[in-house]
């Protein structure tokens, strides 16, 4: 099988040079390249989505525009708000964070002390349990009475 192509260069509605290629007997379409249309390469190719915004004239005195703009406005105000918002339940969660740790940390201290103590008392209970019991001698000799008068 032989691949031919075929290039036809053009020029859109902006003004950018536009290659569109053809492949015969692949089967497979290329899709369609923008190319800046300076010689030099500074350009930036625009987007189709952004051709028609960049050249269309907005009137400020329309209706349209004082709509889009009061929209955008209140938008905005919407959205420094919440952020302003989120910001200020953000600090408040902190500080009530650093509460409850300090009064956990308290806490610890307080049953820190309160084992302490109780392994104190253990220890001397302990100690004065083992000094009051006697040590169990293995050399009791036990006479029964009935015995020894036989």
């Amino acid at each position: 099988m032989s691949k031919t192509s075929q290039q036809n260069t053009g020029t859109d509605a902006s003004g950018a040079s536009v290659i569109h290629t053809q492949a015969h007997s692949s089967g497979l379409q290329q899709v369609p390249q923008l190319v800046p249309v300076s010689p030099g390469g500074g350009g930036k190719a625009v987007p189709p989505s952004k051709q028609g915004k960049k050249n269309s004239f907005v009137d400020r005195n329309s209706d349209e525009y004082r709509q889009r703009r009061e929209r955008n406005n209140m938008a905005v105000k919407k959205s420094r708000l919440k952020s302003k918002q989120k910001a200020q339940d953000t600090l408040q969660r902190v500080n009530q964070l650093k509460e409850e740790n300090e009064r956990l940390e308290a806490k610890i201290k307080l049953l820190t002390k309160e084992l302490s103590v109780l392994k104190d008392l253990f220890l001397e209970h302990a100690h004065n349990f083992a000094d009051n019991v006697q040590p169990v001698s293995t050399e009791t000799t036990t006479t029964n009475p009935e015995n020894s008068g036989q």
